[in-house]
């Protein structure tokens, strides 16, 4: 498995820039109280909703906020009426993108979400059309201290799919999202703090991007749908070319 760091590090700056507008705390809310709807309060058994606590931990999220989420969903008593949305679609030149949403009114969403493809230079494709290319997995991003030996011996029994060296000196842990936060409790215990981790849709292969003013279109079109109330978040199988990252900062 090739190492592809290089777009976790765009999302980080993004999510970065909606926390300040406040806009990420909405939707790390709402993921909140859907997974403890769907798979209890617990986060020791309930892996998804162990991820969605431990991102809004990264946001500087209050446990109290937190809880008042889960407790929402647990009793059932706020946001019975969203419902779960993927949509797929090809961003410029073919780019595969992913678009996870939560919606009280799925025409609304589609609407919206429509019209930022066709604005960008994308369009929205059929259910199934990319969907195949990504894969549910967890991903935790070490220092550059932590050798892959280390890695493996403290995270062996909590068993990672892969251990992948990055071409910065990093190392990216793969996980099931069932074995996510096992994994996150071993490294914390051994005293290693990743750099950063999520669960989320991970393409098989990457699309690389070595043209700037193709990188801009395709940001242009992700920034779109990630600052839609009803999206969670967006996944691409874009690769950008280091030297691209340099001349869009």
């Amino acid at each position: 498995m090739a190492g592809h760091s290089k777009w976790a590090n765009i999302k980080h700056r993004k999510a970065a820039q909606d926390a300040k507008r406040g806009k990420i705390f909405t939707k790390l809310i709402r993921e909140l109280t859907v997974a403890a709807r769907q798979g209890g309060g617990e986060p020791n058994d309930n892996p998804r909703l162990r991820a969605a606590i431990d991102k809004a931990l990264a946001n500087n999220m209050t446990k109290d906020i937190i809880q008042r989420a889960i407790d929402r969903g647990t009793g059932s008593a706020e946001g019975d009426d969203m419902e779960e949305i993927v949509y797929e679609g090809y961003g410029p030149e073919g780019v595969a993108v992913l678009v996870e949403c939560m919606t009280d009114n799925r025409n609304r969403t589609v609407s919206d979400v429509r019209h930022a493809f066709n604005k960008h230079g994308g369009n929205l494709g059929t259910s199934g059309s990319v969907a195949f290319m990504f894969h549910k997995q967890g991903r935790l991003l070490l220092p550059e201290s932590v050798t892959e030996e280390a890695a493996i011996e403290v995270t062996l029994e909590a068993e990672p799919e892969d251990i992948v060296p990055q071409s910065d000196g990093t190392l990216e842990i793969v996980t099931s999202p069932e074995s996510f936060g096992a994994v996150k409790d071993a490294l914390t215990e051994a005293g290693i703090e990743p750099l950063s981790s999520d669960v989320g849709l991970y393409p098989d292969n990457y699309t690389r991007i070595d043209d700037v003013e193709l990188a801009r279109r395709i940001i242009k079109l992700i920034d779109m749908l990630e600052d839609l109330d009803d999206v969670q978040n967006v996944y691409s199988n874009a690769d950008f070319d280091d030297a691209i990252l340099e001349q869009l900062d």
